[in-house]
């Protein structure tokens, strides 16, 4: 038992392991070969009132924080789910926390009862084609329309839009050559209908997490009204700065729970594979590289729940949630990648699952910001060392 815990905290782990662990590995097997979205996992969690977790009672949640939200999203990946299943979850932590800290007390009442109940799947729209990393560049644009506003613009991998009604959405509300010196003023995020008659969607084809969509969402003409703005006019950004070290905080956590469950798998193929007469497991060219993916992961999930801890204490932890994000990320897939080189050939085979942890592990060196721009913050902000970029 990790040090950490409290003993309702770990409750938590338990709880939803024993419930993730109900979805068996053929399960997702199937899941992502055929492309679909866990709706029964889904509704089996909304049911047992987690998707509510990080919301405040007083909208229909728990009230409990981001360490309680990263214990869930680990024991999710570490049963077997994976990003299949943990992303679905994910999606009711993360996008409503700008919401709660900011939004007004109408479109909090609207909102995050919805979501607590499952009864309401947000999209996250910042993203965009021409405008990565530079959220500054995001050229999707918000212009006054009466007493509302009108969206154009266009947004890439956008995950889970097509199980999604409302995206949490990120425009430019004052023109960059208007902006502040940094041009992140006069952005403005928006809870906006995915409005079929204003929004098309295109699903992406990607090498990992099948089952759950990301796309491109093509914007032409959306209405948003006043009262769907989350915050102040123009700064959105900011308000989403808020939710951007908790998210580093629960992909670490999803980051070593693949890599923990890829781990397990491994440690009893190698203790169960005879060859030239001996386990596999008893030569150390397969034990070393298992043995160091789990100190790899032990380390990373100590700083996972520190960065936690710290966040739900109202303390700084941008370099705790960046490097856990950074070791995390690393570790998981290096364990995945441990695996599946123990399975041998069989770890090429979609029957032995490892394979698919490797493709959905592989995702977090990307996203939700990339190992360099992780290591370039903490170039700057902790060592001190000029700005690169």
């Amino acid at each position: 038992m990790d040090f950490a815990l409290t003993p309702a905290q770990a409750e938590i782990r338990r709880q939803v392991a024993a419930l993730a662990r109900g979805f068996g590995w053929q399960y997702w097997r199937e899941k992502d070969r055929k492309a679909e979205y866990p709706i029964e996992f889904l509704r089996a969690f909304a049911d047992a009132g987690w998707l509510g977790l990080a919301i405040p009672e007083a909208y229909g949640g728990a009230g409990l924080g981001v360490t309680e939200a990263v214990l869930m999203l680990e024991a999710i990946c570490a049963s077997g789910a994976g990003l299949s299943g943990a992303s679905p979850i994910h999606f009711a932590v993360f996008p409503p926390m700008p919401i709660i800290r900011h939004g007004s007390e109408g479109l909090r009442r609207r909102i995050l009862p919805e979501i607590a109940a499952g009864r309401l799947s947000l999209a996250f729209g910042v993203t965009e084609p021409n405008a990565g990393t530079d959220t500054s560049r995001i050229q999707t644009i918000a212009r006054r329309d009466g007493t509302g506003w009108i969206v154009n613009g266009r947004k890439v991998w956008t995950s889970n839009a097509r199980h999604s009604s409302k995206m949490l959405l990120l425009a430019r509300t004052t023109a960059y050559d208007a902006a502040g010196p940094t041009k992140l003023d006069g952005l403005t995020l928006f809870v906006a209908d995915l409005d079929p008659s204003a929004v098309e969607i295109r699903e992406i084809e990607k090498l990992g997490r099948a089952a759950v969509d990301s796309n491109e969402v093509i914007i032409d003409g959306l209405k948003v009204a006043d009262e769907d703005v989350v915050g102040e006019v123009g700064r959105g950004f900011y308000h989403l700065l808020d939710s951007l070290n908790p998210e580093r905080v629960l992909v670490a956590g999803e980051a070593v729970g693949i890599g923990r469950v890829a781990l397990e798998r491994a440690a009893s193929y190698a203790r169960e594979r005879v060859v030239f007469g001996r386990p596999i497991g008893q030569n150390q060219a397969v034990a070393h590289p298992l043995a160091l993916s789990w100190a790899r992961l032990e380390g990373a999930w100590q700083l996972t729940l520190r960065a936690a801890w710290l966040f739900d204490r109202g303390e700084a932890c941008g370099a705790e949630a960046n490097a856990a994000k950074v070791l995390a990320a690393e570790a998981g897939f290096e364990a995945a990648d441990a695996a599946l080189q123990t399975f041998g050939g069989f770890g090429y085979a979609k029957e032995f699952d490892v394979e698919r942890l490797w493709r959905e592990v592989r995702l977090y060196k990307i996203a939700p910001v990339s190992q360099q721009m992780a290591l370039n913050y903490l170039a700057e902000r902790v060592l001190g060392l000029p700005k690169s970029y």
